[in-house]
């Protein structure tokens, strides 16, 4: 099979599983990841074959939906991959991405191993931030029953990934959290340079929420 049809057949089994999802992690959260990475991939130089098949990939099977389980996503992609006859190399470069590529806390350390890597985390990571960013924070708040917000909750900066998964702050919280310091979290200078406006489109959501969140209007 080649990589043309490895790609085409990745595609449509993603589409297929995560279409119609409902709490920010869909198919078109795919779709603009692979269309980011690539982007950054041909500034970067990176094999394009794997960052594809990485932002696929990525979240086949997230922890988040799988009792915290990290090694569940690495795992279903490798069955995947090997059942399309992919390579070792090429597999285990794209497992250790889907391993790697998750944000793990405040105080947690993320470093990619590859070039690769780098460009599929950016790429991830720009749609968590930003429009799309705000969006998707708020569908999967709603989808964990969370509260929008809670000025007696303050935000934590988690110190282990285990902290990190077992937090159940309001959704606002997120933006302290893990939002607002991914900007300087790029690994990529064209990450960086997109994340800028981005950044500060949240910032400005964030103020204005919070002017009216008591209710009170100057006439």
């Amino acid at each position: 099979m080649n990589r043309k049809e490895i790609l085409s057949k990745t595609e449509e089994h993603v589409r297929n599983k995560l279409e119609g999802e409902g709490s920010g992690h869909d198919w078109w959260h795919i779709h603009r990841v692979r269309n980011t990475a690539l982007k950054l991939g041909e500034e970067e130089q990176a094999d394009l074959f794997v960052v594809e098949l990485a932002a696929l990939l990525h979240d086949i099977a997230d922890h988040k939906f799988h009792d915290g389980d990290e090694e569940i996503g690495p795992a279903t992609a490798r069955k995947w991959l090997k059942g399309l006859g992919v390579n070792t190399t090429v597999t285990d470069q794209v497992c250790d991405i889907i391993r790697d590529v998750s944000y793990k806390g405040a105080e947690v350390e993320t470093p990619m191993k590859t070039i690769e890597g780098n460009v599929v985390q950016d790429a991830d990571r720009l749609d968590a931030i930003g429009a799309i960013g705000i969006a998707r924070t708020f569908a999967y708040g709603g989808y964990k029953g969370r509260e929008l917000y809670n000025p007696n909750t303050p935000p934590e900066s988690h110190d282990s990934f285990e902290s990190y998964k077992k937090s159940t702050g309001p959704t606002i919280n997120h933006f302290y959290e893990k939002l607002f310091l991914l900007k300087d979290r790029m690994n990529t200078s064209s990450g960086r340079k997109f994340a800028e406006e981005r950044h500060k489109f949240m910032e400005k959501f964030v103020e204005q929420f919070l002017k009216e969140w008591d209710g009170n209007h100057e006439l």
